[in-house]
């Protein structure tokens, strides 16, 4: 699931969150907002039952899949847009006093 946070100077905060026991293990989110490098940005239990991690990422568009323990690649759902490559999320410009 991504939820959205507009920053200042047109980024955005987008939270990639999974439930906390699935899949097992270690999950990481990879994209091309970090070079597909796994564990730069692992998904961390949360007291709400799911497991979750930030990045600030610039406005554009941004390929992005799960990658799970013993090599479990995964798409998101909620993205903008899923394809054979992967899930899509697209930043836009925005401001916090814009929403």
């Amino acid at each position: 699931m991504l939820s959205r946070a507009p920053l200042f100077g047109g980024k955005n905060r987008i939270t990639f969150s999974l439930p906390a026991s699935e899949p097992a293990g270690a999950v990481s989110v990879v994209g091309d907002f970090n070079a597909w490098e796994p564990g730069r940005h692992e998904l961390v239990p949360r007291r709400n039952g799911r497991r979750s991690v930030s990045v600030v990422l610039p406005p554009g568009e941004h390929r992005f899949r799960y990658l799970a323990t013993d090599g479990v690649w995964l798409d998101d759902e909620s993205a903008d847009q899923v394809d054979p490559s992967g899930s899509w999320v697209r930043v836009h410009a925005r401001t916090p006093a814009q929403g």
